[in-house]
This record gives structure tokens, sequence and C-alpha cells, in this order.
């Protein structure tokens, strides 16, 4: 039987229906936490529940809206009782191409669901861990925001502006019983390559000592421990999932 860390814990992942997020949901459930997904992919949000084999709450979303976002973490809040764990797995890589060709409604796109969607999550949803005294906040990074990969500007920004937030809501929160936390994983096979050219997913592996790609179950290991009561000493911290790749 699979030990029940999150027994009466509610936890919501973004971007939970595929790759990395999907992997936690289902270790989240198999260990007892009510879940809550929020998403932009209405179908794949209307078959969760099934593919997990427990009863999701679902909110369909763009995270790069910040009244949705809000109207999400209350409308789970209500629904489930309170919110104790965020994991903020959902993002989107944009094209990979040089700065000076970037087009700008991509920039904008990238920094939106990637920068602001993490800000608007948190932001919705520290109250209500506020409101129990507990929370535990995960977010999704890259080893890319610490290294910045070649043309890919847009999406290393990105991550990197994710580990900044992480170390400020850190500090702020460290007094509260609420502690937050980011992984920066190397890159892991999942849906997100679709988005990418195989010249820089073949530069992705290349910089990986270990000669492979990470797997979501392996990623998904370190952030149920984050989201875990276990990870009480650890806030504003960077966790490494890289293969070797990253070396600080």
């Amino acid at each position: 039987m699979a030990q029940q860390r999150f027994h009466g814990r509610v936890a919501v992942v973004t971007g939970g229906v595929s790759g990395i997020g999907f992997a936690v949901s289902r270790r989240l459930a198999i260990e007892g936490a009510r879940l809550a997904i929020w998403d932009r992919d209405a179908a794949a949000l209307a078959e969760v529940s099934a593919r997990l084999g427990i009863q999701v709450h679902t909110e369909t979303l763009d995270l790069a809206d910040a009244e949705a976002v809000q109207r999400a973490a209350d409308a789970t809040a209500k629904a489930l009782g309170k919110i104790d764990i965020l994991v903020a797995s959902a993002g989107i890589t944009g094209p990979n191409m040089p700065t000076w060709e970037y087009p700008v409604d991509a920039w904008q796109r990238v920094i939106g669901v990637n920068v602001n969607g993490v800000f608007y999550c948190s932001r919705a949803v520290v109250p209500h861990m506020q409101a129990g005294g507990y929370g535990r906040i995960v977010n999704i990074a890259s080893v890319a925001g610490k290294e910045g990969n070649p043309n890919a500007s847009a999406y290393s920004t990105s991550k990197a502006a994710v580990i900044g937030f992480t170390k400020s809501l850190g500090k702020e929160l460290a007094k509260t019983g609420i502690v937050v936390n980011c992984v920066t994983p190397a890159a892991v096979r999942t849906p997100i390559f679709d988005q990418m050219t195989q010249e820089h997913i073949d530069f992705m592996l290349s910089k990986i000592p270990m000669g492979r790609f990470g797997s979501v179950d392996e990623v998904a290991s370190l952030i149920c421990w984050l989201s875990s009561e276990e990870a009480s000493f650890s806030t504003g911290a960077v966790f490494d999932c890289s293969g070797g790749r990253a070396t600080y």
C-alpha cells in the first residue's frame, strides 16, 4: 500500500493533464490528496478523473488571465474546503529562434503564461493557505533559467524569473508555515517537445552528462517531496533534477 503523505490535504496542480503535471497529479492522488487540476485543455480535463481513478475538481482557464486564476482559486477552495498545496507546472516554450528575430507577441505569451501565470496562482492561493496556517508551493522552473539556452530567450528568461520569484515569496512567507520552492529540471520528454525544433532537442540532450532525458516520474518524486510535510525546513530554494547538467 502506498504511503499516504497527503491524506487530508487539498492540492492544486496547474498543467496537470499531461507531462510532469500529470505525473505529479497521479502521485498526489495515490498518496491520498484531494485534487484540483487547472488547465486550458477542456477536453483533457473532462477525462482526467477517469484517468486518475478519483474524482478531481477541474478548472478550465488561461493562466495568463489574472481574474480567471482568482476565480479558479476561490472556486477550488469553496468546492474542496481549503488549499494546502500548489504545484505550478503549466508552461509553454515559445518558438526556437534568435532573439533579434523573436516575435513580440510570442515573447509576451511566454512571459504571460510562465511568469505572470505563476505570480497570479500564488497571489490567488496564498491567502487560502494563510487562513489554514499551512502551505506548500512548488514552482516548476528549468535549468534553462540558470544557464540560458540559445534560441530560447523567452523561455530561459521566464524560468529565471520563476527562480527569482520563488526566492522572494519564500522569504516573505518564511514564518507562516507556508514554504515555497522550485524545481529546475533538465529536459524531460513530454508533449512540450512538440513545441521545439529537433535541433533544439538535440542541443539539450548534448548538455546532459548522463546522456539521457529525465523521466516525468523522476521529477515528480522530487516535487511531491517538496509538496509534503517532510519538506519543512526548505524555502526559497532551487532543487535540480538535471542528470548532472546543473552544478550550482
